[in-house]
């Protein structure tokens, strides 16, 4: 057991620290009464406060001193860092493969024998894409230490919440009036609230971690997930439209006209596109639907916001906007 309390707090060295799921999570784990030791990639004009609950560690996954600061002293590691675009899949190996490699080795010389690290649904079709491939391959590099080191990986599906990048735009479109969907919009995907993933982080760290190699799923307790129209409906309740939002069916064969255009001037102008042919891949499965009823009795949690509240803290609607119901 990793206890808890504010005489002889825990340290939690974390990764990822700067983005949408683990500055969430930062907050968190304050309110619960760990101290937190966080990664940061340094850059000119970047700062981050420290404080009693929080330390930072300037450096990469690549760098071996810096990930033996991080871990100094740990009782736990959360690697919430990942890739989620590129051009390559050498991209997605650098952090996602490479990357939990380097984190699981930093874990065994510090003698820190607990690590959760954040995965994606997507690593369940690793055929679809570079993305999913490499999250697949990292979670089969954890388990060349399960004989050393005490680990799990989280499954989430889409994640939402306020200071999401992914799925605001899509929901702001909706908002607008116009949903776009891509291919036929025949399949269902499960969703989580950022603050019910980050839940479940801390429910693994107060639960019983001696649970090596288990591979979990976590969404919002939607059986059977969600379909398009009842997003869009609940949407449509949400923020209280008088007209209907206009379902626009965008062909696969354009998308994928579009993401070979984005992946070469990717290539050629070296940046990290969003929309690739992996992509379209991702977006276009049919099966998106997560079972979290393994990971709810293990470590006694449960998901708390349903999508429609968790849309209007999105959205930044008033509490009034959240009594949308999903079926």
């Amino acid at each position: 057991m990793i206890e808890a309390n504010h005489d002889t707090r825990q340290l939690v060295a974390l990764t990822g620290a700067t983005g949408f799921i683990g500055s969430t999570l930062i907050k968190r784990l304050a309110q619960a009464g760990y101290r937190t030791r966080a990664l940061y990639r340094p850059r000119p004009g970047r700062e981050y406060a420290a404080s009693n609950d929080l330390e930072w560690v300037a450096g990469s996954l690549d760098d071996a001193q810096a990930l033996d600061a991080l871990l100094d002293g740990a009782a736990a590691v959360i690697h919430c860092a990942g890739a989620v675009r590129g051009a390559s899949r050498a991209d997605f190996d650098a952090v996602n493969v490479a990357g939990v490699q380097a984190v699981a080795e930093a874990c065994q010389r510090a003698n820190c024998q607990s690590l959760l690290s954040l995965s994606s649904l997507a690593a369940r079709e690793p055929q679809l894409s570079h993305y999913a491939a490499s999250k697949r391959e990292g979670e089969q590099v954890l388990v060349r230490f399960t004989d050393t080191l005490d680990w799990i990986a989280l499954r989430p599906p889409a994640v939402y919440g306020p200071g999401d990048r992914e799925m605001l735009p899509l929901f702001r479109s909706m908002q607008r009036g116009w949903a776009l969907i891509p291919g036929s919009g025949a399949g269902r995907l499960s969703l989580i609230y950022v603050d019910d993933l980050v839940a479940a982080m801390l429910a693994w760290l107060g639960g019983d971690t001696r649970r090596s190699g288990d591979i979990y799923e976590v969404d919002d307790g939607q059986s059977g997930g969600y379909d398009w129209n009842t997003l869009i409906e609940t949407v449509s309740q949400v923020c209280q439209r008088s007209r209907p939002i206009r379902q626009v069916h965008v062909p696969v064969a354009l998308l994928k006209g579009i993401a070979a255009g984005n992946l070469a001037a990717a290539r050629l102008f070296r940046y990290a596109p969003m929309l690739s042919p992996g992509k379209v891949g991702e977006l276009t499965h049919n099966d998106w639907v997560c079972d979290s009823t393994p990971f709810r009795h293990t470590f006694e949690w449960s998901p708390q916001v349903r999508f429609a509240a968790g849309l209007a803290k999105t959205l930044q609607l008033s509490p009034s906007h959240a009594s949308g119901n999903v079926q």
